[in-house]
């Protein structure tokens, strides 16, 4: 077997990553305390229930199933939840990402995978963004995802760890076949939040600001298809195993959309209203982010094929109308 460990396998992007891994010839063993994740998206190898914390639990995985790479997912992700409890986003994401390192390497597992995201940017409006570009974090979750980067710099130069990271943005799809697609619980997400609404799972969609400088006074995203983002995870693990060095790339389709403009989108695809209120900003929220991936393209042979945002909203409200998990 070639085994890659997915922390956070059970959760939305690493549920669809064990399915692509599976497809690609790797055994994928899932990472995961469960706490946002669901058991029944575990469909494409073994589960390992474990906290990033407890480095004893790290150690007795990497022991038993000797993998070839390390694809770290897991981590807390909620904007306004990091303007509100800073401390936990360090101790989760930082502390975490950090145990996870030092049992790889003690494993004499150097290569690994990083989700990382466009929130190390900041707002930086009118620009496209690459992996050039100034990191400039709005919140504790963006500056433990950077704080992470450069961890694993360190890592790099003085333990031969051979990272690649992709920053991207908001992630959206679910897997054509129906098989795993996007449910949280609370729901946070735009896309979701809409079709729920849409379906009267709750009264109506909340637009957080209708005052940004943007066309219509939302702000603007670039979304990419989650099946499109795990190709690229796929491919970046299969140039590291070839020996290829290690590398930092944004995954993005260079676009942005409003929310606005999703809204109606979602209109046209599911040929339903949305319920929409108004609500003030959230603290933390950047005016616009969108994100190329010339480097991707490049070095990867990768395409954002599936992200155009018909294709996104419409895979969604497929997996949407089967119900989700229910752990």
């Amino acid at each position: 077997m070639t085994v890659v460990l997915v922390t956070g396998g059970a959760g939305y992007v690493g549920a669809h990553a064990c399915k692509a891994l599976r497809a690609a010839g790797y055994t994928p063993v899932t990472f995961d305390n469960l706490e946002t994740g669901w058991r029944e998206a575990v469909k494409y190898g073994p589960l390992e229930e474990g906290d990033l914390a407890d480095r004893d639990r790290l150690d007795e995985v990497f022991a038993r199933w000797n993998p070839v790479a390390v694809m770290h997912f897991a981590a807390i992700s909620l904007v306004g939840e990091a303007m509100r409890d800073p401390g936990r986003y360090w101790r989760v994401n930082l502390l975490g990402a950090l145990n996870l390192v030092e049992a790889a390497l003690a494993a004499d597992c150097r290569n690994f995978v990083f989700s990382s995201t466009c929130a190390t940017y900041g707002d930086q409006d009118g620009v496209v963004l690459d992996e050039t570009s100034a990191q400039m974090p709005l919140n504790a979750y963006g500056k433990s995802k950077l704080a992470i980067e450069q961890m694993l710099g360190d890592f790099a130069a003085s333990h031969g760890l051979r990272p690649v990271i992709f920053r991207y943005f908001n992630v959206a799809g679910a897997d054509p076949d129906g098989d795993v697609g996007e449910f949280h619980q609370p729901e946070t997400h735009l896309i979701p939040l809409m079709l729920d609404a849409i379906e009267g799972k709750r009264p109506a969609l909340t637009v957080h600001g209708t005052d940004y400088p943007t066309p219509d006074g939302t702000c603007i995203r670039d979304y990419v298809h989650v099946m499109d983002l795990v190709e690229a995870h796929v491919a970046g693990l299969r140039r590291l195993l070839a020996g290829q060095g290690a590398e930092v790339y944004c995954l993005g389709t260079g676009k942005g959309f409003s929310v606005r403009e999703v809204i109606e989108h979602s209109r046209a695809v599911t040929n339903r209203e949305v319920p929409v209120t108004f609500g003030p900003r959230r603290d933390g929220d950047a005016v616009s982010l969108v994100c190329g991936s010339d480097k991707a393209r490049r070095l990867l042979g990768w395409s954002p094929d599936r992200s155009s945002l018909a294709t996104m909203i419409a895979d969604a409200w497929r997996w949407h109308q089967l119900g989700g998990f229910s752990n």
